[in-house]
């Protein structure tokens, strides 16, 4: 993670990048050779704003899944790292192995005990490997369970930080229960007696980010997507061809703006121009507001009050459109 120029660019975003790295260039150049070189650099800071502003501010739901994806990103241990205090991460299932792709542990927010669960994905090709692209296996999920119920017995606020693609999908993990892992943790989540809360913060892929997700408030940024299925799967099932994805995407209304209009989720968190990868210490401190000030009033709320209230916002979901007849 690092603020400043991406590493990794996409597509839209080049331009924007490339009128950065020539006002980088003049500026140098003017310090370096005492050249007055303000006025051409204020032109061109002017154009990138103007810029930045007319492919920014109007993504398409294919250019907000590509931001959701950017390998620079905060992924969930950077904002453990800067939101919270005296972490202590705990692992494995007690059953079968410790799955990487899902990070849990105790700390402090503000002071105040919490549990904490993320997926976890990489950035190298090594840390790709050994988080399985963030994708968790069933061991993973009975681990974030186990956390859970560890955070019910000592009365600990839960937090969880949901990115990943969807569950893994391989044969070993079908075998060892992965449609069981999963439905059990929904049906756990919906009964605990303490504050939950989750962060979409890149993609929210299917059963796979549910199984961590059944908060009583459920919070987005502003390029997340959280989906049923990821729009390649989508265009693979519909029309056998992956290559569709962009097609799929603006069927799914799987955007941040389109979750909250349907009230999928509580509240959009707003990221920098240009998307969490362009400042992500900008994004870090702004779900750290959104985070307290939603814990704040879950605290107010006793442990049967929180259930009622996790189960209502849950079965009020759905939305059916009639067609007017002619």
């Amino acid at each position: 993670m690092s603020n400043g120029k991406p590493k990794y660019v996409l597509p839209f975003e080049k331009p924007v990048v490339d009128l950065e790295a020539k006002i980088a260039e003049l500026q140098e150049l003017s310090s370096d050779g005492g050249v007055d070189l303000s006025s051409q650099i204020d032109d061109l800071k002017a154009k990138a704003d103007a810029l930045r502003q007319s492919i920014f501010h109007d993504l398409g739901p294919w250019e907000r899944t590509l931001i959701s994806r950017h390998p620079e990103r905060p992924y969930f241990l950077d904002y453990v790292e800067t939101l919270f205090s005296e972490w202590v991460e705990l692992h494995g299932d007690r059953n079968f192995m410790d799955d990487r792709a899902i990070v849990g542990g105790l700390a402090r927010f503000h002071g105040r005990p919490v549990v904490l669960i993320g997926q976890q994905k990489g950035r190298t090709t090594k840390e790709k490997v050994a988080r399985n692209f963030g994708m968790p296996r069933p061991e993973g999920y009975r681990k974030a369970l186990r956390l859970m119920s560890l955070a019910e017995r000592f009365n600990r606020p839960i937090i969880t930080f949901v990115d990943t693609p969807g569950a893994y999908p391989g044969i070993g993990a079908e075998e060892r229960g992965q449609a069981e892992a999963i439905a059990k943790n929904i049906l756990v989540m919906a009964k605990l007696k303490v504050p939950i809360i989750t962060l979409i913060a890149g993609e929210g892929g299917s059963g796979g980010a549910l199984a961590i997700a059944v908060a009583n408030r459920v919070l987005m940024l502003e390029n997340a997507i959280y989906s049923v299925i990821s729009p390649e799967a989508c265009a693979s099932i519909l029309w056998r061809d992956g290559t569709r994805g962009e097609e799929a995407a603006r069927a799914l209304r799987y955007t941040a703006n389109d979750c909250l209009g349907l009230e999928v989720t509580d509240e959009v968190v707003d990221e920098p121009d240009g998307g969490a990868h362009r400042d992500p210490a900008a994004t870090i401190e702004a779900v750290g507001r959104t985070l307290k000030r939603h814990l704040d009033e879950l605290l107010e709320l006793d442990g049967p009050a929180l259930v009622d209230d996790r189960y209502a916002r849950f079965r009020k979901l759905g939305r059916l459109d009639e067609a007017v007849q002619p």
